[in-house]
């Protein structure tokens, strides 16, 4: 037999035998690495199982479950007082609605007031998002001993109550930044300051909020607001 053929054949079966070695190992690797990953989810289950009977967990728990139904009850008794929607009220209505809940916007506006209908707009998408104020508008024509009593001369006009009694108001856009294109964000902005509404933290926001309305607005005649 050639030499260099002995030669050749048994190098070959030992790189055969290091090989199959390796892969032996390899297989023992993986086996114990699996068994540690078995190991591992068994240990997170009785982790699991023990939190789930600590006591103080379960109490954390219930405190939780307990704040949530009263905050649902809260806002079931809002919800039954008017809240969460832009309601127009009548002027037999108008000291019930203002002195039933703590906080309340009441928009005083001109069915043809152009203006008027802009506020009516931003009012509308703010009376959800802020549940524990009530959002109400009463129409100016049908309310003269209110209008009289508020001493209102411009429209729109947004009075503040608390508690029933008027704290502040809005009138015109003049707050605004006299302008109609406005955005409902800094409306928003104004009744967060005079404390009429809480800061609400939203992930998004349409366009109109954020930044006012892009359309061409048709101006009224008076710049800053209509008269009644």
């Amino acid at each position: 037999m050639d030499p260099n053929s002995v030669k050749s054949t048994l190098s070959n079966l030992a790189f055969g035998n290091v090989m199959a070695a390796a892969a032996r190992d390899y297989q023992k690797e993986l086996l114990a690495h699996e068994k540690g990953q078995a190991s591992s989810s068994v240990n997170e289950e009785v982790d699991l199982d023990e939190l789930m009977d600590d006591p103080e967990l379960e109490k954390l728990h219930a405190d939780r479950i307990a704040a949530l139904k009263k905050e649902a009850e809260k806002r079931q008794e809002l919800k039954m007082q008017g809240h969460g929607e832009y309601r127009e009220i009548t002027e037999a209505d108008f000291l019930g609605e203002v002195t039933g809940s703590e906080k309340v916007v009441c928009h005083f506006y001109h069915q043809e007031f152009y203006r008027c209908k802009i506020m009516d707009k931003h009012l509308k998408s703010l009376a959800p998002r802020h549940f524990k104020t009530k959002f109400i508008k009463l129409d100016a024509e049908n309310a003269p001993f209110f209008i009289t009593k508020l001493g209102i001369k411009t429209l729109p006009c947004v009075i503040l109550f608390r508690k029933g009694v008027a704290t502040d108001r809005l009138v015109g856009f003049q707050d605004l930044g006299g302008k109609d294109d406005f955005a409902t964000r800094t409306l928003e902005s104004f009744l967060v300051k005079k404390g009429i509404i809480e800061e609400n933290k939203r992930e998004e926001e349409d366009d109109d909020y954020l930044e006012g309305s892009r359309r061409t607005v048709r101006s009224s005649v008076n710049p800053d607001s209509d008269s009644d």
